[in-house]
This record gives C-alpha cells, sequence and structure tokens, in this order.
C-alpha cells in the first residue's frame, strides 16, 4: 500500500515537471515571435517614407533620373519627382517652397538677392562638364576661347572664318535662367553676354531641346552638359569641339585644364532632413558612382580643384 502510494507520487510529480517545462517551452517561443514581431514593427516604422520634389537644372536631370530609380529600390516608399525648368527656376521654387530641392549650375548668390540666397542651404554634389558642339557635317573640332566669343557676339557670322566650310552660322541659346548658358557666359565667354539678336538664331529651354534642334540645323553650334552626348545619335550627328586645344576629358575637368564646368548644386530651404537628407548623400555616395561616371559627371571627391 505504501509503495503503490509513493509511485503515485511520483507519477504525479513527474506529470507536473514535464507540464511546467511545456509551458516554459510555449512562453519562450511566444516570447521570441513577440520579440520577432517587434523587431519587424520597428524596421517597418523606420523605414524611409515621404514625398521629394525636384526642380531646376537640365544638365542634372539625367543623373537625377538614374538615381532616383536606383534610391527607390531601397526606399520604396519615398515618392520623388524631378523636372528641369532651368537653374533660375530651381533656385526661386526652392525658396518659394514650391520644391524641397532645386538644382542648379550655379551658386545660388549668381541668381538671387543675397538675403534670399542666405536662405537657402547648399550642397555640392558632382563637378559637371559641358561642351561646346558644332554640326559633325562641319568638320570643325577646335575652337578658341577668342572665336567662340566673335562667333556669339555676332562679329563672325560664317564658318568659313573659323576655319569651316563656306556656310551661315545658326546660334543655338539657352534662356538667361539658363545655369548652363551663366556658366558658358562665365567660362568660355570671359564674362561677357551672348548675342541675343534673333536674326542669328534660336532659344531653347533645355539641354535636350538644344540637342534636338542641333541635330536638324547642320550650320548650328551651341552649348551642352556632357551627359546629353552620350547617345549614338549624338554622336553621330555633333561634335564635342576641343576648347583651345583642351578636350573635355574627365582628367582635364579634374585638374581644371578644361575650363568649361561647374559643380552640380543641390539646394534645400534650410538643413536638409529625414528622406531629402538621404536622397541627397545617396547622390554623393560610394553606391550612386557609376550612375555618376555613366552619366559623364565626376564625383566631389575627384576633383583636384575646388
Amino acid at each position: 500500500m505504501k509503495k503503490r502510494t509513493l509511485k503515485l507520487i511520483i507519477s504525479v510529480l513527474v506529470v507536473a515537471m514535464v507540464g511546467s517545462i511545456m509551458v516554459g517551452c510555449g512562453s519562450s517561443k511566444g516570447n521570441a515571435t513577440g520579440e520577432a514581431a517587434k523587431d519587424n514593427k520597428s524596421a517597418e516604422t523606420t523605414q524611409l517614407s515621404g514625398s521629394i520634389t525636384i526642380s531646376g537644372s537640365t544638365a542634372l536631370q539625367p543623373l537625377m533620373d538614374q538615381t532616383i530609380e536606383k534610391f527607390n529600390e531601397k526606399n520604396p516608399k519615398v515618392e520623388i519627382s524631378s523636372q528641369g525648368g532651368g537653374s533660375g527656376t530651381g533656385l526661386t521654387q526652392v525658396l518659394d517652397g514650391t520644391v524641397t530641392i532645386g538644382n542648379s549650375d550655379i551658386p545660388a548668390e549668381d541668381k538671387l538677392d543675397a538675403t534670399k540666397a542666405k536662405e537657402l542651404v547648399d550642397h555640392k554634389v558632382v563637378a559637371e562638364g559641358f561642351g561646346i558642339v558644332v554640326s559633325k557635317s562641319l568638320g570643325v573640332n577646335n575652337l578658341t576661347s577668342a572665336q567662340i566669343k566673335d562667333i556669339f557676339s555676332g562679329k563672325v557670322t560664317n564658318w568659313k572664318a573659323v576655319g569651316g566650310p563656306d556656310k551661315e552660322i545658326l546660334l543655338i541659346h539657352r534662356t538667361p535662367s539658363s545655369g548652363t548658358r551663366a556658366t558658358f557666359e562665365k567660362t568660355v565667354l570671359g564674362g561677357d553676354k551672348a548675342s541675343e539678336n534673333d536674326a542669328l538664331g534660336v532659344t531653347q529651354d533645355s539641354n535636350g531641346a538644344v540637342l534636338t534642334a542641333m541635330k536638324s540645323n547642320d550650320g548650328a553650334i551651341s552649348y551642352l552638359g556632357l551627359a546629353y552626348m552620350l547617345t549614338k545619335e549624338a554622336k553621330d550627328s555633333i561634335a564635342l569641339v576641343k576648347l583651345d586645344g583642351v578636350a573635355s576629358d574627365k582628367a582635364n575637368i579634374c585638374d581644371g585644364t578644361y575650363k568649361f564646368w561647374s559643380w552640380g548644386h543641390m539646394y534645400t530651404k534650410g538643413e536638409a532632413k529625414d528622406a531629402v537628407k538621404s536622397y541627397i548623400d545617396f547622390v554623393m555616395s560610394s553606391e550612386n558612382k557609376e550612375s555618376v561616371e555613366s552619366q559623364a559627371f565626376v564625383s566631389a571627391s575627384e576633383m583636384k580643384v575646388k
């Protein structure tokens, strides 16, 4: 009788112990699941989100298009839209709050009142090269700064005067708000203004529009962001000429030997934060270097001149 009682007590204890262990395991599993759920929820809440609007420099637009696509692969909840309009437009719109980022080929103080310019924060993201372009059929592969000044002032109106065929020169201008035009006048024309005589040419509002006009006029000359010369279509019909005997190569831009370049600026009104800061940082990051180089821009870190 005593033995039977003892066995019963031991059986009860074993069952109790096993139950306790199973409850403990279930509790542990439940906690692990709970922690994982918390981690997943935390990751979701910390993922970047928001909306970014960009306008301005059409020279920077090819880089924006490619970078936005790569950035969104990692940050699908951030909505980004980018359009051109020219550097002046970008600066004006970011200042008045129409967009969150204003892209510009020139410093804000070159376009805006000094007090207004101080409201903006400058992010110099890349160096961008530009080129003097002519119709390929002309056979012109080098022009001096003096010759270009004479052409864009209207003093020289025939290609024969600068080593080309007997053909009338057509000037293709950019609008006054264009940062590409401002850079051209500052670096190539030495601060002089290009002629706005309608009889000498036409005016286009973007780099892309200039490219289109160049392809349909075999006596034309203009200036473009180098990114627009990357397609076979452009190379087949338009030629980049050397400037004072210097080619628009990356090495010549990096050391300043080639003078027709500028910084690509991304301006924000006040300090960039959250998704906006992350996007600007991504533009300059090593992750985006392939996009920078494939679009003929130069990383800021590679520039030997500042």
